[in-house]
């Protein structure tokens, strides 16, 4: 029997070949983590061309990133021996649309040589096109209309797909008219966004029969990468190129579906069986990572979800250490527990590589952060900024900078046009040009630029509301705790509107960001004393390639492995997620108990979970209680220990409906995690510039001499108004008869004598 085993399969457990041997008819492979579902996938593609099942160019081979083609066609190389030459239909869902939509771009409209646009010029046409609709663009963003085309495409539908309810999401039911149009621009600038590379495909499948036949004959076998993690599109295009003759073989794993916001869909893998009739089912259960008590923990998690296939993970590795479920008082204790635990394992020989920190959402990083600074603990952040690097924390610290210090010209540059206020790179320009005339802060010119006519009314009147605005948070400065100032603040200024408008699981995670900031301003007895301390945070040196330990979100960390691994912050409104559970509801905590899983199933050979008694929510402490999902762990493969009366496990087993309802109330209500805090209040009027009268060290103390070359009568010349003649002259104030634009006040810094 061993010796019919071709020797790119004697090395594969019995499941894992049979998954390679098996050639004919659709076959799904169900891959748990951990389990070898890269090696199965590679041994079955070499073995369909090492038989000569076909060549290279006749199988289609889809997987979700560049790098894992490339890894695949070069293992598929040293399997077989040599180099796999002409495996032209082996990349990603995106860059094989895109190869086929090139064959037949005239099919839809476009020529061959069609630009791909990436998000900016994406977002700057859907811009335009707003703009020329008559839409408010605050009320209705240009990047909110992107997000539900996406969202349309991902869903294969095109903008004569779409009903009246999906209409009704943009612009009070002109949703489909902007889809259209945008389209249309599309075609006539022969471009395509990256929904295009999917859906132009599909539809072209759709609706040209001899295209199709010329597919489904081309491709004798299909094999399909994380099938889990496809969208609508994606599985239609599939569906359809396969129904010819069903050789497809998809490798997934339905509990480690966790990425619905980009389109996912976990029904695609669930109705294998349905979609092809006949199918064979095999599971890949071994898992050659984790410890019989980590698997233990992840499978008894993952059995509270109705909606999945099955299967029960098992390793040969040593039973190992329990999983730790740790209990603390509140979010700077866990984050020095955790610190504490790493020193002592790296003190005793553990490389600081080993270790990581899964976080649900990237808010939660800022603790560890801190700490780690504190105590010099090198970290890195993998697939983000660190906290403070964030472009919405830099925003809104360049807007406490200039508040604290107005002659901080990088902080008004930051902060001038952000959110969008109408100055453009002219009225900048301009500010810039009277500040080098007169040596003053870039504020200091804006204020007495608001008192003259150099710029339209309309830019002159937002910059008068900015300057103004920075002036009246001044005052506001010295009578209220920083924190609240800069909750006051992001709201008034728009930025809080600016990503509510947007209506995105990013701009949810942005607006998390900014809250977190407020709250870590409330450990610091002065605006002064926090931005001193963001001034050191920023100074921390992540640029060298020493061992750090590793911050992460859970969903970055898909796909990877730690050997110890630290999971913060399971608690109700934290993980599983408030905001999820309230725009998701049961499909939205059977996701989030994915991602339970995929957290805990990372640890190959220790796992700490922790939860918070209190967390500080938008400046209030607020009791936290432990996680369900805390409660769904085995206690036959978890060790708890606590400081608070009792363990996180135990709360949950001594009345979890009763103590679940009360927090989800609280929460439902605004007052707990998942609730953005808006001001009631409202913005209050612009008070009058205090800057040419301001004792604390304002910008216009550099202030600007009159000019003592000008008088009344003298003719002279100003680059926008022409020539004209001074008729009064206040301090550094003009008002000239211009012989074109009639009379003007401008500053003298912007005249010449004719």
């Amino acid at each position: 029997m061993n010796d019919l085993i071709p020797p790119y399969a004697a090395h594969l457990n019995e499941p894992q070949r049979e998954a390679v041997l098996t050639t004919e008819g659709p076959l799904l492979v169900l891959a748990g983590a951990g389990t070898g579902k890269t090696a199965a996938l590679t041994a079955r593609l070499a073995h369909l061309i090492a038989t000569r099942r076909a060549y290279p160019s006749e199988i289609l081979a889809v997987t979700f990133t560049n790098r894992a083609a490339r890894e695949m066609k070069e293992r598929v190389g040293r399997l077989i021996g040599g180099a796999v030459e002409g495996m032209p239909w082996l990349g990603t869902f995106h860059s094989i649309g895109a190869k086929m939509l090139r064959r037949h771009a005239e099919l839809m409209g476009l020529q061959s040589n069609f630009t791909i646009l990436d998000t900016d010029d994406q977002l700057r046409l859907l811009k335009q096109l707003v703009q020329a609709e008559g839409l408010d663009e605050k009320r209705w963003p240009a990047r909110q209309l992107a997000g539900l085309i996406d969202q349309w495409k991902n869903k294969g539908l095109t903008p004569a797909d779409l009903d009246a309810a999906d209409a009704e999401h943009y612009a009070n039911g002109r949703g489909q008219k902007m889809y259209a149009a945008y389209q249309a621009r599309l075609k006539a600038l022969n471009a395509c966004d990256f929904g295009d590379l999917l859906l132009h495909p599909l539809t072209l499948l759709k609706t040209d029969r001899e295209v199709l036949e010329t597919y489904q004959q081309r491709f004798r076998y299909i094999m399909v990468d994380e099938y889990q993690d496809t969208n609508s599109a994606q599985y239609l295009w599939l569906r359809l190129l396969a129904q010819e003759r069903k050789n497809i073989c998809c490798v997934g794993d339905d509990d480690q579906s966790i990425y619905s916001w980009r389109g996912a869909e976990v029904a695609n893998i669930l109705r294998f069986e349905r979609d092809f009739p006949g199918a064979k089912i095999v599971r890949l259960e071994q898992n050659y990572r984790s410890t019989p008590h980590i698997l233990g923990a992840a499978s008894g998690v993952i059995a509270g979800n109705a909606e999945r296939l099955g299967k029960t993970l098992w390793t040969e590795i040593d039973q190992g250490e329990k999983v730790r479920v740790v209990g603390v008082w509140d979010g700077p204790e866990e984050a020095r527990t955790i610190g504490e635990m790493i020193e002592q394992d790296h003190s005793a020989g553990k490389g600081l590589e080993d270790f990581a920190i899964l976080v649900r959402a990237q808010f939660q990083t800022r603790e560890f952060e801190e700490r780690f600074i504190q105590t010099g603990l090198p970290y890195r952040i993998i697939g983000g900024a660190r906290f403070y690097e964030r472009k919405e924390i830099r925003d809104a610290i360049a807007y406490l900078r200039l508040i604290a210090q107005p002659a901080d010209d990088l902080a008004f540059e930051r902060v001038i046009n952000m959110p969008k206020r109408g100055l453009g790179d002219k009225a900048v320009e301009t500010i810039h040009r009277l500040a080098r005339a007169e040596r003053t802060p870039l504020l200091a010119a804006a204020a007495r630029i608001v008192d003259s006519d150099e710029m339209p009314a309309r830019a002159r009147n937002a910059l008068s509301g900015f300057v103004n605005n920075i002036a009246r948070w001044r005052d506001m400065a010295s009578a209220m705790p920083h924190a609240e100032l800069t909750r006051i603040l992001l709201d008034e200024c728009g930025y809080t509107a600016m990503l509510r408008a947007e209506k995105t699981a990013e701009a949810s995670g942005r607006l998390e960001n900014l809250s977190e900031l407020a709250r870590a301003m409330e450990d610091y007895e002065s605006l002064g004393a926090f931005l001193e301390h963001v001034s050191l945070v920023m100074d921390n040196d992540a640029s060298d390639d020493s061992a750090k330990v590793t911050i992460m979100t859970i969903h970055a960390a898909k796909g990877l492995e730690f050997d110890t691994l630290f999971l913060p912050g399971w608690e109700e409104g934290v993980f599983p997620s408030q905001r999820a559970l309230d725009e998701g509801g049961l499909t939205a905590l059977e996701e989030e108990r994915r991602l339970a899983y995929v957290a805990i199933t990372r640890a190959r050979r220790r796992c700490t979970i922790l939860h918070a008694a209190n967390r500080r929510i938008y400046g209030q402490w607020t009791s936290s209680i432990p996680s369900r999902f805390i409660g769904e762990l085995p206690s036959d493969h978890i060790e708890e220990e606590s400081s608070l009366n009792q363990t996180g496990a135990s709360l949950w087993r001594t009345n979890w409906a009763e103590r679940l309802e009360p927090f989800n109330n609280i929460a439902a209500s605004g007052r707990g995690p998942g609730w953005n805090r808006a001001s009631q209040s409202g913005a209050p009027g612009a008070a009058p510039c205090s800057y040419p009268h301001d004792r604390r060290g304002s910008a216009t103390s550099v202030g600007a001499k009159a000019r003592s070359d000008l008088s009344i009568g003298l003719r002279v010349f100003h680059e926008k108004f022409g020539y004209g003649t001074i008729a009064t002259i206040d301090g550094n104030k003009l008002e000239i008869d211009f012989e074109q634009a009639g009379s003007k006040r401008v500053i003298d810094s912007f005249i010449s004598i004719a």
